[in-house]
């Protein structure tokens, strides 16, 4: 396939990172704001190139990451602070907070308008996804008086026909949006400054308030799609381009997840026996599996009288 829309420097810049957020993992915290501080110096230095290629890219976990690891923890934290970057960027004052659980990771304010925002990344690999992976219901309860939600996720991962997260979005106020869509939005800033793209941001949360629930994926993303690109008749060429994006990006994740699960099967083809059982063990967990089991006791809850 011919690479027409993302750069060569964008590509450079999605391994860079990769490699940069598995050198980095050890202490969260610390972690954490080294990447945003390297982010946030990157897309300073190299302006709307920077940002842009970080939302083309980001949406897919490197297959290389294990799971729940330090890496892929890391990696989401990484998501987060650029869609943060991105608010920003558009004129909107926006924070990564710090806390961990029960909150949402991202806070918005504007002069008209506030919110909290999630960003999404998954695997291409996971197979199964469901309503539970957005946390619509979640983000709700993290509004904190804020009268919008907004959770950013790689668009072809999104459900394209029927789902709950539709229904939920519209009834809670949480809109379901697309790391596209929002280059979109960073682009169009890019054109004709904040004012307008924070309007039109405000537009699209308020045909959200406006939308009958409804699981249908057809009706939602009309709504949404319509809604930006009725508002400015030159936002229409910047949608082409970012839907061109979008094709050449998930060609670029399948390649990138294609050839490390290349690699891995070659390497697991060269196992001797030994190393093979070990690796089957491992993968198992059947040690911390039997430390679970040892530990289970009785609780005293029958002693209490």
């Amino acid at each position: 396939m011919d690479i027409k829309i993302i750069t060569k420097y964008q590509i450079e810049k999605r391994k860079y990172w990769i490699d940069e957020i598995r050198k980095l993992s050890g202490n969260f915290g610390d972690d954490s704001d080294r990447v945003e501080e390297e982010v946030v110096s990157e897309i300073k230095e190299d302006g709307e190139k920077a940002l842009i290629g970080h939302l083309r890219l980001c949406g897919a976990i490197p297959e290389d990451y294990n799971h729940d690891s330090s890496e892929e923890k890391l990696y989401s934290k990484y998501t987060d602070i650029i869609i943060s970057q991105a608010f920003n960027n558009i004129g909107i004052t926006s924070i990564v907070l710090k806390e961990r659980a029960d909150a949402a990771d991202v806070e918005c304010v504007t002069d008209s308008y506030s919110f909290v925002a999630d960003a999404k990344a998954f695997r291409l690999s996971r197979t199964a996804k469901n309503q539970k992976d957005f946390k619509v219901q979640a983000m709700d309860n993290w509004k904190k008086g804020k009268p919008y939600a907004m959770i950013v996720s790689p668009v072809y991962q999104l459900p394209s026909r029927t789902s709950q997260i539709y229904s939920q979005a519209a009834s809670r106020s949480v809109l379901v949006f697309s790391y596209t869509h929002l280059s979109v939005l960073v682009r169009y800033c890019g054109l004709v400054g904040s004012r307008k793209a924070i309007s039109l941001l405000h537009r699209i949360f308020q045909t959200l308030d406006a939308l009958n629930p409804s699981k249908n994926a057809n009706d939602y993303w009309l709504a949404i799609n319509q809604t930006i690109l009725n508002f400015d008749s030159r936002i229409r060429s910047i949608w082409l381009e970012e839907k061109q994006a979008t094709i050449e990006s998930i060609f670029l994740a399948k390649q990138e997840a294609l050839n490390f699960l290349a690699r891995e099967r070659e390497r697991i083809m060269k196992l001797s026996r030994e190393e093979a059982i070990k690796e089957v063990l491992k993968a198992s967990k059947l040690d911390k599996k039997i430390k679970a089991v040892r530990s289970v006791s009785e609780n005293g809850i029958l002693s209490i009288n």
